[in-house]
């Protein structure tokens, strides 16, 4: 069985004994019944948080097409938020020669119309080059939201990054949502971890049943993009 790399496993690690992956029966928003279930959220204490954002950086800066390659990095509201700050904080103090002078941006889900005003905080995008980060891509729809107000904004998106691929086909049985987004803008999205990491970083950490149901899901739903 291959070995998962350092950062894969230290992030599968706090999320099982942290509680934001879960195993069971879940209905996910498309209204397909999921074995699993991974929450961001539940990264709230110190001894969880850091292992989530080390793994973040680990993936960009162990990743050649997005290592060195952004301006900015942006979070989309609102989980993205604290996520690009502390992602930030970690790449400017591990590689501080590559991201001394790199910037970070977030959104508001709606325009302020008074101060500063505007739905961007942060760093200016125009003719910046842009990497999103953030937990998971569902149905690609907030990622779609997120490229248009940054391309609006006059930056350019170079690629996505996110925890989790659950490398499963969207409800119309075609392609993941993963992969229609990089067909559709040419761009490198990448994550932590995917189905496949999960299979092989829970055998004999939880029952062999969830790891059947997790294999029978695959079998079922598994995207080859």
């Amino acid at each position: 069985m291959p070995e998962l790399a350092p950062h894969k496993t230290s992030l599968l690690t706090a999320a099982l004994s942290g509680g934001a992956l879960r195993f069971g029966s879940f209905t996910l928003k498309s209204g397909r019944q999921s074995p699993y279930f991974f929450n961001a959220g539940s990264f709230f204490t110190g001894a969880l948080h850091v292992p989530f954002v080390d793994s973040f950086a680990s993936t960009i800066t162990s990743s050649p097409e997005v290592h060195g390659q952004f301006d900015v990095l942006f979070g989309p509201a609102y989980k993205g938020i604290p996520l690009a700050a502390a992602v930030f904080y970690a790449l400017a103090k591990s590689h501080p020669d590559v991201y001394r002078d790199v910037g970070y941006t977030f959104d508001r889900k709606e325009a302020k119309d008074h101060g500063e005003g505007g739905v961007m905080v942060g760093a200016p995008l125009s003719g910046k080059r842009v990497l999103v980060i953030d937990d998971v891509v569902s149905s690609g729809t907030a990622k779609r939201e997120a490229i248009e107000k940054i391309t609006s904004a006059g930056g350019k998106v170079v690629g996505i990054v996110v925890a989790v691929d659950r490398q499963e086909t969207l409800p119309d049985g075609k392609s993941s949502a993963i992969g229609e987004l990089k067909n559709e803008f040419g761009i490198p999205i990448l994550a932590i971890v995917n189905l496949e990491d999960i299979l092989t970083g829970m055998k004999g950490k939880i029952a062999d049943a969830d790891i059947v149901r997790l294999e029978e899901y695959r079998a079922t739903y598994g995207a080859s993009d």
